[in-house]
């Protein structure tokens, strides 16, 4: 069974969502709808990613609250650097943070809440060095960014993910 459908929630929530985003439950939405989820659901099976175990119920309610007040803050200090052209001494740059977080799971939701935020931008992780290369819209201090990073979101994920 799990050769046929080796994810099957995926299935049915991207089958739901099929039928959802087209409004129709007709026979050829239904058939087509199967189609593409039972292919993306195969295409996921052949990345084999590590199984996820999600710890700490507390540190994600913790690290969900903390990503909606930093998006609804950065989006409050872009909305100003674009309306009034001012950044404050900053300037748009690239920079490299160190980070202890391994699992795959954390760094995708990392890469996720990184880019998320207005301002911010994941570009690259050096799996080998441990290296996230972000970019920035308003650098002013490097070492800032990295404690904030290090401190709000990767502790939290680290409790979750490892």
């Amino acid at each position: 069974m799990t050769r046929l459908l080796p994810h099957p929630l995926l299935f049915l929530a991207l089958l739901a969502m099929w039928l959802l985003l087209n409004q129709s439950v007709s026979p050829g939405h239904l058939v087509l709808g199967a189609i593409v989820a039972l292919v993306a659901s195969w295409t996921l099976s052949v990345f084999r990613m590590e199984p996820v175990r999600l710890r700490r119920p507390r540190a994600m309610v913790r690290l969900a609250l903390r990503v909606l007040v930093d998006i609804f803050r950065s989006n409050l200090a872009v909305g100003t650097i674009i309306l009034t052209g001012s950044r404050g001494g900053g300037r748009a740059g690239f920079m490299t943070i160190p980070l202890d977080l391994r699992s795959q799971g954390g760094l995708a939701m990392l890469a996720i809440i990184l880019t998320a935020t207005p301002g911010t931008l994941w570009m690259n992780y050096d799996a080998a060095k441990g290296e996230l290369l972000l970019h920035v819209l308003d650098l002013v201090d490097e070492d800032h960014w990295t404690t904030l990073i290090k401190q709000r979101y990767e502790r939290l994920l680290m409790e979750i993910f490892e």
